[in-house]
Parts: structure tokens; sequence; C-alpha cells
């Protein structure tokens, strides 16, 4: 058996745990607004609807197969639970497939990270109305209502999709809490297929060919299965405010992925607010977060048996931030 390492070795193997965590957490980010940038060419075929719901087919149905839930894991409560989550997470894909197919990537990556800011904003934390305050301007800056630009629609859409990641956020904590591993994702998931389908059937009836079928199949590999693998790792190298933080940059990511990928130039304006919305984010989720552990009651635990590996619902529901689920 090997000797226990010293102490003082705590400090570089917890630094190299939090590199390999911070490249994967930047990963998954990348990747899930890769895959959307990768969508937006599609929706002269299949249509924003037809995006939306051929997506999350192909998401259900992976981690259906993959996870395989059975039911007697789940009581019928857990169900309804799932079930709502289902709803929730088509209502997220559809309005947000709506918001991009409106507005540059990343204004629609801001609007929609209002609504994981939202719930980080809730109890008494310091600061609370001051990140408030700044998100709220980087909302105006981004929209410039001044102008009369903005697409209404669009704009409309993001907030709705703000508004069922929030409640995603909430279910996800409840099912978390019920349901081990990613088998509430698992029944989640095919619900959310099911009323992506129905709502996309009249468009993917009339559009729908062999070409984008398999291109949204490569599409759903790349957003949710790559990313969700890549943080449920990250989150056994990062504490969650460190996760949280790492995924209130978000919003940047998209803004340089529509540059990188679709061209998309912000104005001035519209970029000072989204810093101002990854900087509340930040904000909130660094004044939630859990005073660190002293360093010496650290090394005193270092040998001792360790917690249980966290588990990624319960943990990114803890932080309230995440990577766009699909």
């Amino acid at each position: 058996m090997n000797a226990p390492e010293p102490p003082e070795a705590l400090p570089s193997r917890r630094s190299r745990h939090a590199g390999a965590g911070f490249f994967m957490a930047a990963t998954a980010m990348c990747t899930v607004q890769l895959g959307s940038a990768l969508t937006v060419p599609l929706f002269g075929q299949l249509g924003a609807l037809g995006t939306a719901g051929l997506r999350l087919g192909w998401a259900g149905l992976i981690l259906l197969v993959a996870v395989r839930p059975r039911p007697r894991d789940f009581s019928s409560r857990d169900l309804l639970a799932c079930t709502l989550l289902g709803l929730v997470t088509a209502g997220m894909m559809v309005f947000f497939m709506q918001a991009i197919a409106r507005l540059p990537l990343g204004t629609a990556s801001a609007l929609e990270f209002l609504g994981p800011l939202t719930v980080s904003l809730f109890g008494p934390r310091k600061g609370r109305l001051i990140w408030a305050a700044a998100a709220a301007t980087g909302v105006v800056l981004l929209t410039e209502p001044w102008h009369g630009g903005a697409d209404l629609l669009g704009v409309g859409s993001a907030l709705l999709a703000a508004g069922c990641w929030a409640a995603y956020i909430l279910l996800t904590q409840r099912v978390g809490d019920r349901v081990t591993g990613l088998k509430g994702l698992a029944v989640s998931m095919p619900v959310a297929a099911v009323v992506g389908l129905a709502i996309a059937s009249p468009d993917l009836a009339e559009r729908l060919t062999w070409s984008p079928l398999w291109t949204m199949l490569a599409l759903a590999v790349l957003s949710p299965v790559i990313p969700f693998a890549l943080e449920f790792l990250a989150l056994r190298h990062l504490t969650t405010s460190a996760f949280g933080t790492l995924m209130s940059l978000e919003p940047a990511i998209a803004l340089m992925v529509g540059l990188l990928v679709l061209g998309q130039r912000p104005g001035a304006a519209a970029t000072l607010g989204l810093v101002l919305v990854v900087v509340a984010s930040i904000g909130a989720t660094r004044a939630g977060a859990r005073p660190a552990a002293s360093s010496q009651e650290a090394s005193a635990s270092w040998n001792e048996p360790g917690p249980e590996p966290v588990r990624r619902d319960q943990d990114r529901a803890a932080v309230c931030q995440g990577s766009h689920p699909l």
C-alpha cells in the first residue's frame, strides 16, 4: 500500500484537479454554443420549430437508450416531477430556437441566462440589488429599445426560455434529490421529445428529409450528450461556487461562437450589455458561495474518507448556473 501524501502536497494536487475541471467545463460550454450555432443554418430547411422538435427527439432517444430507466425506480410523485421537467425542457428548447432565429446568438444566450441569474438572486444575499440592477442595465443595452430595432418576438422568446430555464433548475433540484444519477433526465427528456415533436410535426411533415434528420442526430450528440458527460466529470474537480462562476461566462462564449461561426458582430452597446449580464451572474454566484474550509481543516481531512462523489443533477441545481441542458 502506498503511503498517504503529506498535507503540503494538497495544494498542487488540487491545482491539477481544478485545471482539469476548468478545461472540461469550458469545453462543455463551447460545445453547447457550437451546437446552437450549427443549428441555425438548418432553420431554412426545417424551421425553428422543426429544428427544436427534431433535436429534442434525438436527445430523448439517446438518453433513454443510454440510461434505460426502470419504472420501479420511480414513485408516482417522481414520475410527475419528471414529466413537469420534460414539459419545461421542451419549452426552453422551443423558445430558445425561436429566439436565435431572430436574434444574434450572444444576445439570445444572455437574455436566456436571466433565468438562472434570477434563481441565484433569491434569498438574503449580500449585493443582491446591485447584481439585479447590473443585469437589468445589461438587458436594456442588449435590446436597445431607444432604436426600436430589437425583434420583440425574439426578445420575448428569449425571456420565455429564461423563465423555463429557471423552472428547469428548480425542478431538476427536486428530481435530483429523489432520483439517483441521470435516471430522472432519461425520463424527462423523452417527455420533452414527445412534446417538441408534437409541436413541430406540421413543419416536419412538410420539410423533413433524410439529410437534416442525420445532421440533427450528430448535433444531438454534440449537445447534450458530450456536455453532460464533461460537466459530470468537471463537478468532480471543482466546487459548486467555482463551477457556477465558470458557467456564468457562457453568454460571452455564445458571443464569440456567434462571431466566429455565424459572422454576427455585436455593437458596442450590446457587447457592454452582455458584459454586465456576465458580471452580474458571477457576482450573484460568488455572493451565494459557502465559505471555504481553512487550510488546516483541509489538511486534516485529506487522509480521511471523502464524501460520495457529487451528483451532477443536484450540484448543478445547487449552483443555479450551468450550460444550456441541450
